[in-house]
């Protein structure tokens, strides 16, 4: 059984940085597309970002592009999201997601392509 487990979540002013790591149990980490999900009280998961098996190919949400970065090391069975210039509008629960990819260059952007999640970790901005 794969787990995925988040953890950095934390309360945060607007303005601030956080730095969410997701450690993944199963030992083919490096089979894995990554991504990094969100869902607000009464909305929908959404995409927050995407990364490669390799750690070279990334892709973000409209929301948080230019703010947020993905990435990942392989050795660790970890992936990271780094969250600069945090406001209100990005409290949720983030959740980390992991799908096997077949290529290194592969990463994915819908729910339906990750097949196994983390528990989640709240996140809070506010003053």
């Amino acid at each position: 059984q794969v787990q995925l487990v988040e953890s950095g979540g934390g309360l945060v002013q607007p303005g601030g940085s956080l730095r969410l790591s997701c450690v993944v149990s199963d030992g083919t980490f490096n089979m894995y597309a990554m991504g990094w999900f969100r869902q607000a009280p009464g909305k929908e998961r959404e995409f927050v970002g995407g990364i490669s098996r390799s750690g070279g190919v990334t892709s973000y949400g409209k929301s948080v592009k230019e703010r947020f970065t993905i990435s990942r090391d392989n050795a660790k069975n970890t992936v990271y999201l780094q969250m600069n210039s945090l406001n209100a509008e990005d409290t949720a629960v983030y959740y980390c997601a992991a799908g096997t990819a077949y290529s290194i260059r592969v990463y994915y952007t819908e729910r339906t392509q990750y097949r196994y999640w983390g528990q989640g970790t709240q996140v809070t901005v506010s003053a």
